[in-house]
């Protein structure tokens, strides 16, 4: 567990948040959803079921036109895996502005909560060459068994942190993780990169662009006092 040295620990989403990675998860799922009968798009992902667990969305689409056999879903996930690690590796870059504002946060302790699986957020941080930020310090809804909109995921993490919530503040795109944010009693940042179709809900911070995102945390670090560990 880190020794907190900063009044505030830093959670981040990963993808849209972190990495540029919503694209080219929904190009990847409208390449591999509609041979398994399921009709999808790229711009049906973006505008229904973004930051949404993979496995949601796959059973939402069967209610919509046809079940899948346990096999078949199998299948279809590892399908999508393979074909986004892919993506992921040759294309992914970082949010515009997230490194330069990540290196001037570097005295916050951070950690990565994300709702794909572990594999897939260790190859996003690779990737798009933000690994060194965050170490080991990655948490996957997969591995904890909680996924957004549930604030388990985002508890656990500052729990491993060693940070109480309150003292937590949520860096997320995704309508579903600042509602898990804000259900946690975390501060929230609201990365909208949408602002003209999309509303930040009452109690989070909104920013449209990540060059924001260090003047948001030094103004809500200059209003705590210093952080000790949460009870255990």
């Amino acid at each position: 567990m880190p020794e907190p040295i900063a009044p505030l620990c830093l959670l981040f989403d990963s993808d849209g948040t972190l990495v540029d990675s919503e694209i080219l998860l929904a190009e990847v799922m409208a390449e591999t959803l509609p041979p398994f009968g399921l009709p999808f798009s790229a711009t049906q992902y973006m505008e229904e079921f973004r930051g949404i667990r993979f496995l949601d969305i796959v059973q939402t689409l069967e209610k919509r036109f046809t079940l899948l056999e346990e096999a078949q879903r199998g299948r279809l996930e590892q399908n999508m895996r393979e074909r986004m690690a892919e993506r992921m590796i040759a294309e992914l870059e970082p949010i515009a502005g997230m490194p330069q504002a990540l290196d001037q946060l570097r005295t916050f302790p951070k950690a990565v909560a994300s709702n794909g699986p572990l594999a897939k957020i260790r190859c996003a941080m690779q990737a798009s060459g933000l690994a060194e930020h965050f170490g080991e310090y990655l948490f996957s809804a997969y591995e904890l068994k909680v996924w957004k909109p549930d604030p388990g995921l985002y508890l656990a993490a500052a729990e491993a942190m060693g940070y109480s919530p309150e003292r937590c503040v949520v860096i997320d795109d995704a309508a579903v993780g600042v509602q898990a944010g804000l259900d946690a009693g975390m501060q929230v940042v609201h990365l909208n990169h949408f602002p003209d179709t999309e509303s930040t809900p009452s109690g989070a911070i909104s920013i449209t662009h990540a060059s924001q995102l260090v003047g948001v945390i030094n103004d809500i670090a200059t209003s705590v006092v210093p952080c000790q560990l949460s009870p255990q």
